[in-house]
């Protein structure tokens, strides 16, 4: 999860408009989306989780970045920091860059799809993977098929057990729909997803430590 710097930032709008001006061909055509999602603590906002995806000339790439600050007091009890790349073809990855802080603790995870194998180092170590690796690609729901993902954070490849928990109500950007929710279950993790009706990423939760809930929610 790369953050774009000053000068991308402001470039990236303007190349934009710069492409609109020329004629291109659909081939060579770029196609982005984005989701914005707030990060609550027991319905406190503590953070936002950005995903940024775009697809071209065959390949998708896929940007996003976390920010969270836990305060008790005035004080900042929790900080965490989660800045990952990932490319994408075919389906499968290609290539992952991560970077994360938490509290003090860091990570770094990249790796790379070369001769039939997916090869991740985890900073301690590197592991050859299957040939199609998917990662928690949330905005992706296919993800939900996979027996095993890989874990952007740590590197781990976890076994994961999927559940459909049916269509329930959910309200988001204050306008109640029907979703259909999943429950991931990932080691120590658990996870409840919502999607669309055209399978739109609409929401996250998940159990942290002495029960608090952490939400995602669409902005």
């Amino acid at each position: 999860m790369i953050v774009m710097t000053r000068i991308k930032a402001f470039c990236w709008p303007l190349c934009a408009v710069l492409i609109l001006a020329f004629p291109i061909t659909a081939a060579s055509a770029a196609s982005s989306q984005s989701w914005d999602f707030s990060v609550l603590l027991d319905g406190d906002k503590i953070g936002y989780h950005r995903f940024e995806l775009t697809d071209f000339g065959g390949e998708r790439r896929v940007r996003s970045e976390a920010k969270f600050d836990v305060r008790v007091l005035f004080i900042n009890a929790f900080r965490y920091r989660h800045e990952n790349t990932e490319v994408w073809s075919d389906g499968c990855l290609s290539k992952i860059d991560a970077r994360t802080q938490a509290n003090g603790k860091k990570f770094a995870v990249s790796g790379t799809r070369v001769q039939g194998e997916f090869v991740v180092d985890d900073g301690s170590q590197m592991n050859a993977l299957s040939d199609c690796v998917m990662t928690f690609a949330y905005w992706d729901p296919e993800f939900l098929q996979q027996p095993k993902l890989l874990n952007s954070q740590s590197g781990e490849y976890l076994d994961v057990e999927v559940e459909s928990l049916g269509t329930k109500p959910i309200t988001v950007r204050g306008q109640e729909m029907t979703a259909s929710a999943y429950r991931l279950t990932a080691k120590k993790m658990q996870l409840t997803l919502w999607y669309s009706t055209d399978n739109e990423w609409l929401a996250l939760e998940s159990v942290a430590k002495g029960g608090r809930i952490i939400r995602y929610e669409l902005t």
